[in-house]
């Protein structure tokens, strides 16, 4: 079961005033418009319409907040990239993103989405080297993995994890595949989201067969 199944959807917010007061720890996520965030976002809860899915790039205009736990949320940023948004959304979002990912204290880490087979765009660098001065983890999830081969998979994951190497501070920064329709990576990326937002991850039921002679074992 996905660690994240009791997600369910908060509220959305449109100004910087109405962020949930009751907030401990939150996770966002961000990327380009169209690059898999939404189904990310439901792949990671076990869900298919907790994020909304649009064919329309550029959907998503405000924070929306979905609840895991008490005082815990992912938040789902506006997609950026998106040309053909009107200069009034694109400053809205300019006027969110911004003040939201500088100055919100209950923000754990940064989770950005990059179709695999188009990663580090400008703008996926913009953001990022934006947000790296704050000082909080980043990981990158390269979404889409099942477009490509297993080989050229590994290729561009390389690539994207020497580029991040040069950025430094190596235990702040991670790359892994990710693909919602295989639900591949998974596990890897719950891992990761859990020690942000500080959620235990239980332990798997041993399900093989019991040792001899325990509790489980048949009597001769």
């Amino acid at each position: 079961m996905p660690l994240f199944q009791k997600a369910v959807f908060l509220t959305t917010v449109a100004n910087l005033r109405d962020l949930p007061q009751d907030s401990v720890r939150e996770v966002a996520f961000a990327g380009r418009s169209n690059a898999g965030k939404s189904s990310a976002i439901n792949t990671l809860a076990g869900r298919v319409r907790l994020a909304f899915v649009s064919k329309t790039p550029g959907r998503t205009q405000h924070l929306n907040y979905f609840t895991l736990d008490e005082g815990k949320y992912f938040v789902d940023l506006p997609g950026y990239g998106y040309a053909k948004a009107p200069e009034a959304i694109r400053s809205q979002w300019e006027g969110l993103i911004g003040p939201y990912l500088s100055k919100r204290d209950q923000l754990a880490g940064l989770v950005v989405i990059m179709d695999i087979r188009r990663p580090m765009t400008d703008l996926d660098l913009r953001l990022i080297d934006w947000f790296r001065p704050t000082g909080r983890p980043i990981h990158i999830l390269l979404s889409k993995s099942d477009k490509l081969s297993r080989q050229d998979q590994t290729k561009a994951l390389r690539s994207v994890k020497a580029e991040v190497a040069t950025w430094g501070d190596a235990d702040l920064y991670s790359v892994q595949l990710f693909s919602s329709l295989k639900k591949a990576g998974v596990e890897e990326a719950e891992r990761v989201l859990a020690s942000w937002l500080e959620i235990e991850i239980k332990q798997k039921e041993n399900k093989g067969p019991p040792d001899k002679g325990g509790p489980g074992a048949k009597m001769p």
